[in-house]
């Protein structure tokens, strides 16, 4: 019931503004900017933020509904990759670049905050929640504010104050992310619509259990009976949206840790569903586990070469760039290229995804497919684990040279330039960090593999729903599973399960203030 009446609302806004150039005046004008990296504290290497076009999704295009619905004003859209923190000086080019962007679109009507959630930087406690603040100090505090996040970001007191309206993904993996993005702006036109504004109350939980996606898939309980729950508090009248953050284990700050939001107009309501929430949190705290069997490399291995299952999966969890490793880490590998099972062209196939060696890939190249390249591979900034491994074989596969338009593209539009590298009877996909490289073209089908090993904690659907059998192996990297032995400085003590017999915490319903009632104008 609660949807049809958005998408009336949404439809009257559309009309009321669609008859005359007098009213196309009128549209709300709504800046957005965001903050896109999940990026892990605890690695070696530093990376800059780069600010880029921030891009609307499909659903604002100018011939849609919801596009006309506004007059949409991107700025920049902070991008990186797993390759540990990001360098102060960046960071605030990146804010200042925005800000200058932000200034020059004024006035706004609402602003939309397009985040992750769990980006790190050197010497930032909150790098999203500052940079909101910023944003916040610059647009005013009567500005409607909306901001949408991962479930794995950390929704802390900053982000909270500085959000009228926010909302999360309540799938791992994010099979809903372009769904939960798209909520939190259809929420936001309905406030304009209606003329309700902010909602009068929004409630923030901390619940203390800090655990990795990998530990809490909603694949699989109790994450999946937990974020069930979501849509149950979302339909409880008078309140709008409500949701809950796992949050960033590899991060450590005061904000890193699990987080319930509720918000909307009826405060007993809004109450009562954090509560709900929160206490559910808590209550299966000991029940999370990971998705898969989850063993040490050398057993995971010896299962796999065991099994008469194909393709057998292997998730290298501790250097997921999916999950803010820097994907580079050759630990794994490593161990793997010395398992005298796959030092044969004849045994069992493993298809290895992926280890990063630009120089290997030129040097494949230069050898052709065919011929043989040899070559270091992976760790040349994050080598606290493994040096870079010398890989030596036959080229299965090389992608043709780019051309000069091509190598100046941004390195998220671009195609990966691989190189395949066969050894014994493991292929070695060289060239990117992705954990799901694009094999089309390469001759290449991970279907027809014994063992296919990736960079990636939970699978996602490409490899998930390809699995004939699966394990999660505790390997090292920057996102390592192991989280009793991550050094935290700074995390709020007790947290569960670092300390697994703390007490029941209190799980205080805290209501956020809006910023305009903590600041003024």
């Amino acid at each position: 019931m609660k949807k049809v009446f958005l998408f009336l609302s949404l439809c009257l806004l559309v009309a009321s503004f669609a008859n005359d150039a007098a009213a196309q005046q009128q549209k709300p004008r709504i800046g957005v900017a965001g903050i896109q990296i999940e990026n892990s504290v605890f690695m070696p290497n530093r990376q800059p933020i780069v600010g880029r076009p921030l891009t609307l999704p499909d659903y604002l295009s100018p011939d849609s509904a919801m596009g006309q619905a506004a007059t949409w004003l991107p700025s920049l859209m902070g991008r990186g990759g797993g390759r540990g923190p990001v360098t102060k000086e960046s960071y605030d080019a990146f804010v200042n670049e925005a800000l200058e962007i932000i200034k020059a679109n004024m006035p706004y009507d609402a602003f939309w905050f397009y985040n992750h959630g769990a980006c790190s930087v050197d010497g930032v406690a909150d790098p999203e929640g500052e940079f909101m603040e910023k944003v916040r100090s610059v647009i005013g505090n009567d500005v409607l504010v909306t901001t949408t996040m991962d479930l794995h970001g950390n929704a802390s007191w900053l982000v909270a104050l500085n959000s009228d309206l926010i909302t999360t993904y309540r799938k791992a993996p994010h099979d809903d992310s372009r769904e939960s993005h798209r909520r939190g702006v259809v929420n936001l036109l309905d406030r304009l619509a209606s003329g309700k504004g902010r909602p009068a109350y929004k409630a923030w939980v901390a619940v203390p259990v800090l655990v990795s996606g990998e530990w809490s898939s909603t694949r699989a309980e109790p994450a999946k009976s937990l974020y069930a729950m979501v849509p149950e508090v979302e339909a409880m009248p008078g309140v709008i949206d409500a949701g809950i953050w796992i949050g960033y284990v590899w991060g450590d700050d005061r904000r890193n840790q699990g987080v319930v939001m509720v918000y909307g107009d009826d405060k007993a309501q809004v109450e009562a569903g954090a509560k709900k929430l929160a206490q559910k949190f808590w209550d299966v705290r000991r029940q999370f586990t990971l998705e898969a069997p989850g063993h040490p490399l050398e057993k995971c291995l010896d299962l796999a070469l065991a099994s008469d299952k194909k393709p057998f999966f292997i998730s290298d969890m501790g250097d997921n760039p999916g999950g803010g490793g820097s994907g580079e880490v050759t630990w794994t590998l490593a161990r793997v290229l010395k398992r005298p099972e796959l030092q044969s062209p004849n045994g069992k196939s493993l298809l290895y995804c992926s280890i990063p060696g630009s120089e290997m890939v030129e040097a494949a190249r230069k050898a052709g497919v065919g011929g043989h390249a040899e070559g270091y591979v992976g760790a040349m900034t994050d080598n606290a684990y493994e040096p870079p491994v010398w890989l030596s074989g036959t080229v299965i596969y090389v992608s043709p040279a780019q051309d000069q338009n091509q190598a100046s593209e941004s390195p998220y539009r671009r195609r990966s330039d691989i190189a395949i590298i066969k050894t014994g009877s493991i292929y070695v996909v060289v060239g990117t960090s992705s954990p799901t490289p694009n094999l089309e073209g390469t001759g290449i089908d991970p279907r027809e593999m014994d063992i296919v090993m990736v960079k990636q904690g939970y699978l996602v659907n490409q490899w998930y729903n390809m699995k004939a059998d699966w394990v999660m192996a505790l390997t090292r990297g920057g996102v390592d599973q192991d989280f009793k032995s991550i050094p935290y400085k700074n995390i709020v003590r007790p947290m569960f399960p670092l300390d697994p017999d703390m007490p029941d915490p209190e799980l205080n319903v805290i209501f956020v203030p809006s910023a305009k009632h903590l600041y003024g104008r």
